[in-house]
């Protein structure tokens, strides 16, 4: 990896332990393939970035690896443990791996506290008073706990994600999975749910994201992978990949975008 430390990406021999290793990864709808054996690494504090075209299975992928769909082949390992095994007990992985949709999935008959206390009540333990004071702290570092009691409906979209982030945020899950985070935005709240994520950077919080925005793309992950028809096309430190791409499929898809910018 050729990431420079001074843009603030992580250079090889800084990684930490390997967080994530997907082997092989197969994944079919009936008869039809969406996954046709993806390979994939993330280290502790790493940020990868998965783009691709919709269909190219990057949601897919996300939802294979929180268990919510079941691998058809291949092999998913956390933490060196094979969570993709039946045995595995799901709602335990679910725990250490943190999912946020592009449709926030807040619950709308909680406040946006209670959205956050529920996870740390039911899975933590924690009292009512400890899960208050730890969902306070949390909302207070994306600037709505003056908003703590409200119902999701009346905050904005950007405001209900970076509420959903946090929710996931909450149980300290060691990686965290964002799907098309910002697609259900309008534009002027894109930045404050990308801010947060470059928050959650800064804090070595270990990261995939699916996403269309290019540029934070570019800005943010520290590796990006380019998926297409099922498969891993290229993949590269975020700055080699799209400042000199080398297969001519990566090289159609970014010019394409490019165009349409």
């Amino acid at each position: 990896m050729t990431n420079s430390a001074a843009g603030g990406f992580i250079p090889l021999e800084n990684l930490g332990p390997q967080i994530l290793n997907v082997r092989g990864l197969h994944k079919s709808f009936d008869d039809r393939q969406v996954l046709k054996g993806v390979d994939l690494e993330v280290y502790r504090g790493q940020i990868v970035a998965l783009i691709g075209s919709s269909g190219s299975g990057k949601s897919t992928l996300l939802r294979c690896i929180n268990l919510i769909e079941q691998v058809t082949d291949g092999q998913i390992f956390l933490n060196d443990r094979d969570i993709s095994d039946p045995r595995v007990n799901q709602d335990e992985v679910r725990r250490q791996v943190g999912l946020v949709f592009q449709a926030y999935n807040l619950f709308a008959h909680l406040s946006i506290l209670e959205n956050i206390t529920l996870a740390l009540r039911n899975v933590q333990k924690l009292s009512k008073a400890d899960a208050n004071a730890q969902a306070l702290a949390l909302l207070d570092r994306i600037g709505l706990a003056d908003k703590a009691n409200s119902y999701p409906d009346k905050l904005s979209g950007g405001q209900q994600q970076r509420t959903a982030i946090m929710r996931a945020v909450a149980l300290n899950p060691a990686l965290l999975l964002l799907d098309e985070v910002t697609s259900a935005l309008d534009p002027e709240l894109v930045g404050e749910v990308l801010e947060l994520i470059r928050d959650l950077k800064a804090q070595g919080t270990s990261i995939v994201m699916a996403t269309h925005e290019l540029s934070f793309a570019r800005d943010v992950a520290d590796w990006v992978v380019f998926l297409d028809g099922g498969l891993v096309v290229e993949e590269g430190p975020a700055a080699d990949f799209f400042e000199n791409p080398q297969h001519p499929r990566t090289k159609e898809f970014l010019a394409r975008l490019n165009e349409r910018s």
